[in-house]
């Protein structure tokens, strides 16, 4: 796996928590979407918090670090609208914990690097096609092949079509992917990828659903119940580019350079329910029409050499590398306060037929026009001190800039900061080790203080012990792993001074969380592969820092998860 380190060494090597969910795995369990490859991972949380936006979260954080093919995505916050379909990668790692080294800013959490398919030089070609629950209808097409000894193309197609359990909710997936890698001369390959994916939604909810009746009785609407009205719609259009140029230096030495460009659009006519509902009537609620469009664009930039060298009779790993994210972003939000239509007084909601006036949207433009910027240089090697012991090293210096506002709020703010990485594996013997990691993180905020500077950055340490082995003739991997992660400076609103028309912040005791992991994966016996995973963790917080307390009660102490594949043998008659 290559998503902790750009040294070339194995997942055994690596002293942090890594999962990896293969092709294999995501075609048995139709894990046709990001949300379901990380519902299946060890000590990860998936919170869809509507139909179109969901959160993750790994050791009680919110996951900010995406990569495609180990290309950082730069994300303020840890929402992905729609979903991403997992039709064109060969495979998902996770790094649990921090991952400074190769990310940059973010949370002590975890990196999720979706791994592309590259062409192949042998002709294969497949097929599929599958029907579910709620009408949903999909099939795909996968052709890869050389064109000659130095050139191969690969092509995926996707398309699903899916109503839902939930009232008038509907979503159409359309998906084209196409991949070259050429061999320009002996010691030169270019790769470059090409991603295009449109998925639009029909009544997709808004909000959810209130939780309770005026008189503090806990509602209980039929599991159909939807909020959404029959004219509304969130459709997603996402466009990637993906360049990667290599040139090997010797044996042992490459150098990589890569250069994505990113463009997504949402446009969407949204309608949202508040209130609380009376317990005799159901009445009492608000309807809240509203248009949101979106749109950014990322350019993304790596180039890194890494290689082995000697000394003192070792071989030793050694990286290095500069990378830059640009995203620049926008969107808007509209509304009707004039023509009755905008908040209508809504019926109960179980009468609620998806029936709601169609609102004029053009009042009270308000919405974000943001530009971030983030440079870094970092180093990173492995230095084989005996024959059992090999300790990694490392940092990473980012200057992180953003400019623009949000909704009214400054979003202007910059900052400086060296992550350092430290660990260590030991092997007792070629099956069995044990490691020790620990590294900083560092996440930009532009809320302000009473005096209208931008807070400093949340700061945070991660550090994680823990045992792998290889198991059952290396057809079975295991993992224990202990971790305590912190940040600080979290920013919170001060209920004291702030205004209506201004809020105000500081800077929290912060948050720490620590547990542990225990993951088997591997084959059983020659028909039985199994994947298990057992995690726990406990989360405090500060006496001031009330998002501890949030994050307490919407994270699980403890997540037990279990996929189990048999192979029926052959019988031959």
């Amino acid at each position: 796996a290559a998503s902790a380190s750009k040294l070339g060494i194995t997942i055994k090597e690596t002293p942090q928590s890594i999962s990896v969910v293969s092709r294999a795995m995501m075609d048995d369990f139709a894990l046709d979407d990001i949300n379901a490859v990380l519902e299946s991972t060890p000590g990860v949380t998936v919170e869809q918090i509507e139909t179109d936006r969901t959160y993750f979260k790994a050791r009680g954080f919110d996951i900010t670090n995406f990569q495609i093919d180990g290309l950082g995505i730069p994300q303020e916050r840890g929402d992905v609208h729609g979903t991403l379909d997992t039709s064109i990668y060969d495979r998902v790692e996770i790094v649990r914990g921090a991952n400074g080294i190769m990310t940059g800013a973010g949370n002590p959490d975890a990196t999720v690097n979706m791994v592309l398919k590259k062409p192949t030089y042998t002709t294969q070609a497949s097929a599929s096609a599958s029907v579910g629950s709620w009408g949903k209808r999909r099939i795909e097409a996968d052709v890869s092949g050389a064109i000659n000894d130095q050139h191969a193309v690969r092509a995926v197609v996707t398309k699903q079509k899916a109503d839902s359990y939930l009232d008038r909710y509907a979503t159409d997936l359309t998906l084209g992917y196409l991949a070259y890698e050429g061999q320009l001369t002996d010691s030169t390959k270019l790769s470059i990828n090409y991603v295009r994916q449109a998925k639009d939604a029909d009544s997709p909810l808004w909000g959810a659903l209130p939780l309770f009746y005026d008189d503090g009785t806990a509602t209980d609407f039929d599991v159909s119940t939807s909020t959404a009205a029959d004219w509304s719609y969130w459709n997603n259009d996402n466009e990637h580019v993906f360049v990667e140029l290599e040139q090997s230096l010797g044996t042992s030495w490459f150098v990589r350079a890569r250069y994505a460009y990113m463009t997504n659009e949402q446009d969407s006519e949204l309608f949202y329910v508040y209130g609380t509902p009376s317990a005799e009537t159901g009445l009492g609620l608000t309807g809240y029409a509203s248009e949101y469009d979106y749109q950014d664009q990322q350019n993304l930039f790596d180039v890194y050499a890494s290689g082995d060298f000697s000394l003192f009779g070792q071989t030793h790993n050694l990286s290095f590398g500069i990378s830059s994210a640009d995203l620049n972003y926008q969107d808007k939000s509209l509304y009707d306060f004039t023509t009755g239509n905008g908040f209508p007084a809504m019926p109960p909601l179980e009468d609620f037929d998806g029936s709601a006036p169609v609102a004029t949207l053009e009042d009270g433009l308000n919405g974000s026009k943001v530009e971030a910027d983030q440079r870094s240089a970092y180093a990173q090697a492995r230095f084989k001190i005996i024959d059992p012991l090999a300790v990694l090293v490392g940092g990473r210096y980012t200057d992180w800039e953003s400019v623009g506002s949000a909704y009214g709020a400054s979003k202007v703010n910059s900052a400086e900061e060296f992550v350092p990485y430290v660990g260590a594996v030991y092997d007792f013997t070629d099956n069995y080790s044990v490691y020790a990691s620990y590294t900083e993180t560092f996440a930009p905020q532009s809320e302000q203080d009473q005096s209208g500077m931008a807070l400093d950055p949340i700061t945070g340490e991660s550090k994680e012990i823990g045992f792998k082995a290889q198991l059952l003739d290396n057809q079975l991997f295991a993992t224990v792993a202990f971790f305590d992660a912190q940040q600080v400076g979290i920013a919170l609103a001060d209920t004291l001074l702030s205004t209506p028309d201004n809020t105000v912040y500081y800077a929290a005791e912060g948050i720490n969380s620590e547990g542990y992991e225990l993951e088997l994966s591997g084959r059983l016996t020659q028909d039985l592969s199994a994947s298990f995973s057992y995690s726990h963790v406990d989360i405090n917080s500060g006496d001031d820092a009330a998002e501890g307390k949030l994050v307490r009660d919407y994270t699980p102490e403890d997540q037990v998860k279990v996929a189990l594949n048999y192979q029926v043998p052959f019988m031959a008659g």
